[in-house]
């Protein structure tokens, strides 16, 4: 029967183990450590709810979180997790395990001493990422109702883009650096349209889309369709527009350090024609 063999107890949720197939690993797994010790066989059927860390740089960064973080965390966060992996289609990146759980951790201490952290682009999170924001509003209720905490919404957009990050294999820092990028340019469209976009709207939800798409295409590398007659009558029929649209695209391309093909912006500025079009028509 293939087993798991203790190498070390890290404390009754997490060990270190040599599995039959992967060599070394950090296993984590409600009260797997409990009452074990070196050499003790564990079969690996018996363990449910189980995570393996195979990947060496996890394992070590994660073998250097464990002594940090409260134990009773440590099983709410496998408990969570377990439903994260549960709720989504794809695997997910080892890396959550740390990420999530260091996240968590500081977010406690920071709710223990009283300091509260706004998230700038929490509605734009929600907008694009609803399955994974879904998740975390389940992630950061049982943290709340298991660690006798009251983290707030904020830190449910937080916790979204963690999830996003570990189902696309991307890093956090840039699953934020989308979300911070869609908010500057919706930002920059009401400044220069001197208008104000209602985040419940269709019309928002339809930008957001639109910019989301945008930048994914642009991520991609994917080759957009050009069309020169329309981009000659959109830069005569709707100068501002265009002007704006180009002006969006430049801040696309600055921030993503990607090429964006002109046609980018003959698609944003119907966009923005609709979306001023729309405005307009609904008066103050």
């Amino acid at each position: 029967m293939s087993s798991l063999r203790v190498v070390k107890v890290l404390n009754n949720n997490v060990i270190i183990a040599a599995h039959p197939d992967y060599g070394e690993v950090v296993v984590i797994g409600k009260g797997i450590g409990f009452n074990r010790k070196a050499q003790d066989q564990i079969p690996l059927q018996a363990v449910e709810k189980m995570f393996i860390l195979k990947n060496e740089k996890e394992k070590e960064q994660y073998t250097q979180l464990v002594p940090q973080v409260d134990e009773k965390l440590i099983e709410v966060m496998n408990e969570v997790i377990f439903f994260i992996s549960q709720h989504t289609k794809m695997s997910l990146n080892e890396h959550i395990h740390i990420a999530l759980t260091d996240h968590i951790a500081f977010a406690l201490k920071r709710f223990e001493q009283g300091i509260t952290i706004h998230n700038p682009f929490l509605l734009e999170t929600k907008e694009l990422y609803p399955h994974e924001y879904e998740l975390a509003e389940h992630v950061v209720r049982t943290v709340n109702e298991k660690m006798g905490v009251d983290l707030q919404e904020d830190e449910i957009g937080f916790v979204a883009l963690h999830i996003r990050s570990a189902t696309t294999n991307r890093h956090v820092s840039e699953v934020k650096e989308h979300s911070r990028l869609i908010s500057d340019l919706v930002a920059l469209i009401e400044d220069k349209l001197n208008m104000k976009i209602q985040r419940e709207s269709l019309n928002y939800s339809r930008l957001i889309s639109h910019l989301r798409f945008a930048i994914e295409r642009i991520q991609r590398g994917e080759k957009v369709e050009e069309a020169h007659k329309l981009d000659e009558l959109l830069k005569r029929e709707y100068p501002e527009m265009y002007s704006l649209a180009w002006m969006l695209v430049k801040v696309m391309q600055q921030r993503l350090r990607k090429p964006v093909y002109d046609a980018e912006t003959s698609y944003l500025t119907l966009h923005l024609q609709r979306l001023a079009q729309k405005n307009e028509d609904m008066g103050p």
